[in-house]
């Protein structure tokens, strides 16, 4: 499938489209519900706490937690705020910027992915993983890496 959208099917390649937004957004939503049942905060937060565990201790600054995360967030200073406020990160003057902060992951964020890590998981398998055979899951994996910069 090459060229314009002008020269394909259009309605076809639509369709596509809306369904590809519409069962990330509903399977998202529903992994979501599952994390709420069982007292967590949004997914979001278990994004941004990932990202700065994958940091390994040097922090990040908020452009570059937006940058790597999963999930779309529009207002990254808020969450990161929610964040602070909960006492899952610190926010530090960045050394080289005297306007600039730093993120930094406390062990109270290390200790929330790991008690949210096995509810994700299992609300991975049962909304996403459990529709999908192996050879699906592979051909979906790879149709979606073309979707990729």
């Amino acid at each position: 499938m090459t060229g314009n959208l002008k020269d394909r099917h259009f309605p076809d390649v639509m369709e596509c489209w809306a369904r590809l937004q519409r069962s990330s957004g509903a399977v998202l939503s529903r992994v979501e519900v599952r994390l709420k049942a069982e007292g967590f905060p949004p997914l979001g937060w278990y994004d941004v706490l990932l990202e700065l565990r994958r940091a390994d201790g040097v922090g990040l600054r908020p452009v570059d937690i937006e940058k790597r995360m999963l999930l779309a967030q529009y207002n990254v200073s808020r969450l990161i705020e929610r964040l602070v406020g909960a006492s899952y990160v610190d926010k530090r003057r960045a050394p080289d910027d005297g306007r600039g902060v730093m993120i930094f992951l406390r062990p109270e964020g290390e200790a929330l992915l790991e008690r949210m890590w096995p509810v994700y998981r299992e609300a991975v398998e049962t909304e996403f993983a459990a529709h999908l055979d192996d050879e699906e899951a592979e051909t979906l994996w790879k149709l979606l890496g073309k979707l990729l910069p």
